[in-house]
């Protein structure tokens, strides 16, 4: 059994429909490592900011990068994702400011990487974020709500990605233009299901976002044709390209939005917040 069926067995009783409507909370999900999950959630986010939303990205993943990637400094870090989901502190404490004006951040530690450990067969170890964020609606004071929640989850199918995965009212996927690529999609879509039937029948796929797409590499071309075939109109028509400048940016603790707003790469940013935008105002319509 696999630590997804346990924590499903274990949790399905506690089964809560999650309030809709505010803030819309996406989970950015990959079980592969170096797909752009962390990049895009920074950049989704910058971009969604820049455009007059007010966004929260919560760092669910023990390295940090999203932390990192904002100018977060790991030293300033006194109260994180892992104190909020250990219950010791609520995450309005966690919530730290960013350069970007009305993007804020929930930074994680490597003390994450201990949680499943911690928590082990505890009883709501499954809602630990879901609750989290929904005393954050509740408890705001001066402050408004935000209108997105991204949470930026690790590369593995854990608890922690359970946690985002329960807490969500979507999972965007970045996908990188590489040979398995629809094989990781596959898992994903069925720990996605799993958790759809068991602990939050409100989860749903907002879209799946190529990333690294080099035109001139026949294998992306292939491979785009193949998510496009596979998932359909779930595939955002925004493919983020391979681009030096969205390399760079972490390392100044920018996203690539502040770093160079020009480069192909903070364009293709642009074009998909608009895109998720478009959906969440096409989903409202539909419900």
């Amino acid at each position: 059994m696999t630590v997804i069926d346990e924590v499903i067995q274990d949790d399905s009783t506690e089964k809560v429909t999650p309030a809709g409507g505010h803030p819309r909370i996406i989970s950015l999900a990959n079980q592969k490592g170096g797909v752009g999950k962390t990049t895009t959630a920074i950049n989704l986010g910058t971009a969604l900011a820049a455009i007059g939303e007010r966004v929260l990205i919560v760092d669910l993943d023990p390295q940090g990068n999203a932390s990192t990637g904002l100018g977060i400094d790991r030293r300033s870090r006194n109260v994180s994702t892992y104190d909020v989901l250990v219950g010791e502190a609520s995450l309005r404490d966690a919530v730290v400011p960013t350069a970007v004006p009305r993007l804020h951040i929930a930074p994680s530690t490597m003390d994450l990487s201990g949680l499943e450990l911690e928590l082990g067969s505890t009883k709501d170890r499954a809602f630990r974020l879901r609750d989290a964020i929904a005393a954050l609606n509740t408890d705001a004071t001066t402050e408004p709500d935000y209108s997105y929640v991204l949470i930026d989850c690790p590369p593995s199918l854990n608890l922690l990605t359970v946690n985002a995965m329960a807490a969500s009212d979507a999972i965007l996927v970045p996908l990188q233009c590489e040979f398995f690529a629809l094989e990781g999609l596959s898992q994903l879509l069925q720990t996605v299901e799993q958790v759809r039937s068991t602990l939050n029948p409100n989860l749903s796929i907002h879209g799946v976002v190529l990333t690294m797409f080099d035109s001139r590499n026949n294998l992306s071309n292939q491979v785009v044709a193949d998510v496009r075939q596979f998932m359909g109109a779930k595939v955002y028509d925004t493919m983020i390209p391979r681009n030096v400048r969205i390399s760079e940016a972490p390392s100044y603790g920018k996203p690539v939005l502040v770093y160079d707003l020009k480069c192909t790469g903070s364009e293709a940013y642009l074009r998909l917040a608009t895109e998720v935008i478009r959906r969440e105002r096409e989903l409202k319509a539909a419900g």
